[in-house]
């Protein structure tokens, strides 16, 4: 068995936030940015990936405002240095979402809240991209097989086996970094992987099948 249930967006818990998704309301700028050409956009996040996509709106928006709840930023130098070099981006540190606001079925905006102060301000935005991580889907897998502290599938690096004989793990269930960028691969690998001990388990036990798999 192969499991590749893979990942969901962390969401900001904000009413209207999924009624706007499609609308104003996007969790990825490569799939959503061109339709936001000369606008004004909102990036909420502080990570590596909060900074990408940020950088890359800058492609077709008039400007971008990062939003972070903390003072410093958690993305790696590099994407912080290349953030801040881009006249379209600016910043508001210790601040959060605190409404969502919508006209005629559409974002029309965002209230911010400093979150020392409580202080609000109006920031008149027609597109909203969430950047603050991924959720693994492995609810329903809790329980039956080791999961790491954030709840993704332990492998057995550098293989796809899990834990229990015969059970395999792939795509962003697995990681956590590299994402789309290996997901193929890791189905590959998850298939080479299954394809061996299925072979082994033909022709010994299944300590022979587990042996058969590279760890």
């Amino acid at each position: 068995m192969i499991l590749a249930t893979g990942s969901g967006y962390r969401k900001l818990g904000l009413p209207k936030e999924e009624e706007l998704s499609g609308r104003g309301v996007s969790w990825c700028a490569t799939c959503d940015g061109f339709f936001f050409r000369d606008r004004d956009i909102v990036v909420v996040g502080g990570g590596d990936t909060a900074m990408e996509e940020a950088t890359f709106l800058t492609r077709f928006a008039r400007s971008v405002t990062v939003v972070h709840r903390r003072s410093t930023l958690r993305a790696s130098q590099v994407m912080q240095n290349r953030a801040f070099a881009d006249n379209k981006i600016s910043f508001a540190f210790d601040s959060e979402i605190a409404e969502i606001k919508e006209a005629d079925g559409k974002l029309a905006g965002v209230v911010l809240r400093d979150v020392f102060t409580g202080k609000t301000r109006d920031l008149g935005v027609t597109g909203l991209f969430i950047a603050i991580g991924y959720n693994p889907r492995t609810k329903l897998l809790a329980g039956q097989l080791e999961l790491d502290d954030a709840g993704y599938l332990k492998v057995l690096s550098p293989s796809t086996r899990t834990n229990i004989p015969g059970v395999f793990g792939a795509g962003d269930v697995v990681d956590r970094t590299y994402r789309q960028a290996i997901t193929a691969a890791g189905g590959c690998a998850a298939a080479l992987d299954a394809e061996r001990y299925l072979a082994a388990l033909a022709d010994g036990s299944t300590e022979t099948a587990c042996a058969a798999v590279p760890v």
